[in-house]
């Protein structure tokens, strides 16, 4: 027969086990809760695409400020969503059409470039002052290194670059703002019925140097928020 202490020895081994199986359980639990928010936080950022336009709600209810993409029809939305490329391979920017400010409205990508046009307007009945933000949501693999963002606004064209390795502006570019904004602009004097045209064109710049092969498969997400004013976050 079995000893009183034995008895006792085993049921302890069986306690214990019992107890690290329940730690597992709850590991695999939390681990799979965490998953499936990383998920859901990940399909948040990058299901709209790579680049967005936002409105902010209460300026647009306070202003009367709208956004479209179609000067003809004027379908307003709080968020508009350029078109998306399956693959991005680098270009220069010599590539790119002279008229692609106004060739199009709306979405009208190229090859291995995102363009898109829309429009801003004040159907209020105050002059106002509204900033514009171009946020960096995230980067993958530093494909920032060698992107190319240009932007015109009613025909005035800047275009945008991370410094390079040695700090430096690249050639004929504005530096990002920061880590977080490629460009904070406010927009004065924007008087009842003005209309602002935006294009914005992204593309992967084959004549910088940190165009390399260690940014292949990378990816950068971006938006644009109107607000009515700057908040440094």
């Amino acid at each position: 027969k079995m000893s009183k202490e034995k008895i006792k020895l085993n049921s302890e081994k069986i306690n214990k086990r019992e107890s690290r199986i329940k730690v597992l359980k709850l590991g695999l639990l939390i681990s799979t809760v965490f998953l499936i928010v990383i998920f859901f936080l990940l399909k948040v950022v990058y299901g709209q695409g790579p680049f967005t336009i936002s409105l902010d709600q209460n300026f647009a209810k306070k202003s009367g400020i709208v956004i479209y993409d179609n000067s003809t029809v004027k379908e307003f939305r709080r968020i508009l969503e350029a078109g998306k490329l399956e693959f991005m391979d680098n270009i220069s920017i010599r590539w790119i059409p002279d008229n692609i400010d106004t060739e199009a409205e709306g979405a009208h990508n190229g090859n291995n470039y995102i363009a898109y046009t829309f429009f801003i307007e004040n159907n209020g009945n105050e002059n106002l002052t509204y900033w514009a933000e171009l946020v960096i949501d995230d980067v993958i693999r530093d494909a920032d290194e060698a992107v190319r963002i240009m932007v015109f606004r009613n025909g005035e064209k800047k275009i945008y670059a991370k410094r390079n390795s040695n700090g430096e502006p690249e050639p004929d570019t504005i530096p990002f703002y920061s880590d977080q904004y490629v460009y904070i602009e406010p927009r004065e004097n924007f008087y009842p019925n003005d209309v602002d045209r935006y294009t914005i064109v992204v593309w992967v710049e084959g004549d910088d140097p940190d165009c390399i092969n260690d940014i292949i498969g990378g990816e950068m997400k971006m938006h644009l928020e109107i607000n009515e004013e700057h908040v440094q976050k």
